[in-house]
């Protein structure tokens, strides 16, 4: 994967950790001017995201990894949360998957190699 998909991937997710924790921010007591500013920023998630040129199961299959990563590290060490074992588990799982989804639209080097005639 290259480092601008990287780089994209970590902006879409800190967008739609950020747009949600507004809007929850918003539904709690905040008003409604925080719904919609989070709202604004979830659409910019969406837009975001869609700038690396991949089809669309591979997009979101491998986003998700990157997206579960900074919603943890947010929950962690921006609102303090205590993260039980069970979900850093569930975290290992979940890259587990962005990497089968990844390697199974470009093999690394290694197995591509094993699989050439």
């Amino acid at each position: 994967m290259s480092f601008i998909a990287w780089f994209v991937f970590v902006a879409a997710a800190m967008l739609e950790v950020a747009g949600d924790a507004v809007i929850r921010s918003g539904l709690r007591g905040g008003g409604l001017a925080l719904v919609a500013a989070g709202a604004v920023m979830l659409g910019c998630y969406g837009l975001v995201v869609n700038q690396v040129a991949w089809d669309f199961s591979r997009l979101l299959g491998v986003y998700v990894g990157v997206f579960a990563t900074v919603s943890v590290l947010c929950g962690r060490f921006v609102f303090g949360e205590d993260v039980p074992p069970s979900t850093w588990l569930g975290l290992a799982i979940i890259l587990a998957g962005g990497l089968v989804i990844q390697w199974g639209a470009t093999p690394p080097a290694s197995i591509a190699a094993a699989h050439q005639p």
